[in-house]
């Protein structure tokens, strides 16, 4: 098994925990904070199944009906999470304002202390594990997962810092505010999952510098020149395609050697990601042609 997809195992896994000892302590307390946590908890639950999912479908190999893979569910499942994400912060909102209109006393106050504490410890262990992953791995889904979860590790610290000043103070109102608090730390935090997500799914290109790395690969080779040169990320795969100009006089079997050194040092410069390169090679410089064709 990859270890993206043990780390979803391992994020599912700790997502049931959370929230049964959230939800639980939760609607025995009455607390906004402890509810909107044990909420965001469940949405976690689900959404690291969809990752492993969106990982297990993303792996499968290039067939006759999608002949490029499925790589693309990588950023789906990224964008899904933070909709996700968006649509729970939306409901914590609506319930602290609900509480702040209509103030209740919370109960069992100690246990959701104590269901607090237990909650951040075993969020930054897993945080820890995922950041560790996301590094290794540089998967866009384990980052999103990462990130998600660390914004859960400051709620619940935020959390249990608010229950132990109601606890102090006697003052209610610091829940729902919280509450508020963490809904909009949510939506702020889930905008460059979506934007990154939506973008790979528009097919971006490459970063700048990475583009840049590529020209002087080009630049480095026998060629008389290049155009066309089009990037675009799937998820965890890269795709290169450009025209590289020859001589005339140059046979097809040296431009065939020389392209193969292309692709090889293109592939070389992401060694963490699956590139696919295509090479097209002109016995002239056809790119004025091609564009008055094409009407550029």
């Amino acid at each position: 098994m990859r270890l993206e997809k043990k780390a979803t195992v391992v994020s599912t896994s700790v997502a049931a925990v959370l929230v049964l000892m959230k939800m639980t302590v939760g609607i025995l307390s009455g607390s906004i904070a402890v509810l909107a946590s044990a909420i965001d908890s469940f949405l976690d639950l689900i959404i690291s199944l969809f990752n492993y999912f969106a990982l297990n479908t993303a792996e499968k190999n290039p067939d006759d009906k999608f002949n490029y893979g499925r790589s693309k569910m990588e950023p789906l499942a990224a964008v899904v999470e933070g909709t996700i994400i968006s649509f729970s912060a939306i409901f914590i909102l609506y319930e602290a304002l609900v509480k702040i209109a209509h103030p209740r006393e919370m109960a069992f106050m100690q246990s959701s202390i104590w269901v607090m504490a237990a909650s951040l410890v075993i969020t930054l262990a897993l945080v820890l594990f995922l950041n560790f992953v996301a590094k290794k791995t540089d998967n866009m889904v384990i980052k999103a997962d990462a990130l998600h979860y660390k914004t859960d590790l400051f709620s619940n610290g935020a959390v249990l810092l608010a229950l132990a000043l109601i606890a102090y103070t006697g003052e209610q109102l610091i829940d729902p505010i919280l509450g508020v608090l963490i809904a909009f730390y949510m939506i702020y935090s889930v905008i460059p999952i979506i934007k990154d997500g939506i973008l790979m799914l528009l097919d971006v290109a490459l970063p700048e510098e990475d583009i840049k790395k590529i020209q002087e690969v080009l630049e480095s080779e026998e060629l008389n020149d290049y155009h066309y040169l089009l990037t675009r990320v799937s998820g965890s795969h890269i795709f290169v395609s450009v025209h590289a100009v020859f001589n005339v006089s140059v046979s097809l079997y040296d431009a065939h050697l020389v392209t193969d050194r292309v692709e090889a040092k293109i592939k070389a410069l992401f060694e963490d990601k699956t590139v696919h390169t295509l090479v097209h090679m002109d016995p002239y410089d056809d790119s004025e042609i091609n564009e008055m064709e094409e009407g550029y």
